[in-house]
């Protein structure tokens, strides 16, 4: 295994890369690409998040907008009604962190507010002016992703020379701005977004260079699970790919991937383990 790097943020020390932290994905939308519409209720999502952390995660990260290509914007006021109730059950039901999953600051500041303590922001904290701020003021954990346009946009250009290089000098520029704006160092995840302006080419490339991302010195998150690229390289539809994203998680630890943002954690923990226990 490479270097352990730690992430920091409110009551949250840990130290990172000997094996990986799983966030699991609690979408309370109509319309994600996975699973879009079966957590649309309170109830039914907070059950699922609550299985979640049963099956061994790590993490829970809540999103009230779709994300996928070419989904429409959510209004702030709607995405707060989807999320604020799941997190304010859960903050009092689970004990390990909550992310919310988001690019606007109001969202945010109320999903703070009802008890979340790390923003994952698909922009890098670039969609809307005022989040890094937010972070900053609040001591929130910050996961910083790569994305090529928007989601309205972002498989319309997807060239790049050499899309290692681009997106680890994007993460880069990105930490520095970050840590300006008055945002720790240590409180900061990178992710290379995958999936979010790439094509499957450009997506296996980046997952294998984990070692190149890690080089930034801060811990690096994967979201691979059930995505477009897995489709394209077994064939599956997208219920069909459980098995090509353990494939992936497993060639992830291997090289040292600090988290992964996956669907079906029980089944990648497990593979984690019997990965673990032969190596």
């Amino acid at each position: 295994m490479t270097d352990e790097h730690r992430w920091t943020f409110g009551t949250f020390d840990r130290a990172l890369g000997r094996f990986p932290l799983l966030m699991g994905i609690v979408n309370v939308t109509p319309d994600s690409f996975s699973d879009g519409g079966r957590f649309e209720s309170v109830d039914a999502a907070v059950r699922h998040a609550e299985g979640l952390v049963e099956d061994g995660a790590d993490i829970l990260d809540v999103g009230g907008e779709s994300t996928r290509p070419g989904a429409e914007p959510v209004a702030a006021d709607q995405e707060v009604q989807r999320v604020v109730p799941v997190i304010e059950r859960l903050s009092g039901r689970v004990a390990v962190p909550i992310s919310i999953d988001t690019t606007k600051t109001e969202v945010a500041r109320r999903a703070i507010d009802a008890g979340a303590s790390i923003v994952n922001d698909i922009s890098g904290l670039t969609f809307d002016a005022a989040m890094p701020e937010l972070c900053a003021r609040e001591d929130v954990g910050v996961v910083c992703m790569h994305i090529k346009g928007t989601p309205q946009t972002m498989q319309d250009d997807l060239h790049y020379h050499d899309v290692v290089s681009e997106v680890c000098e994007h993460l880069k520029n990105r930490v520095d701005d970050l840590q300006q704006c008055g945002i720790d160092r240590d409180r900061i995840v990178v992710d290379p977004g995958i999936g979010f302006g790439k094509t499957a080419k450009h997506n296996l490339d980046l997952l294998r260079n984990v070692d190149r991302l890690r080089r930034l010195g801060r811990p690096v998150l994967i979201g691979h699970s059930r995505k477009r690229f897995l489709g394209r390289v077994t064939g599956r539809k997208i219920d069909e790919r459980v098995a090509g994203t353990i494939g992936v998680s497993i060639a992830l630890a291997a090289r040292s991937t600090d988290i992964m943002r996956v669907h079906d954690v029980r089944a990648v923990r497990d593979a984690l383990r019997a990965w673990q226990a032969l190596s």
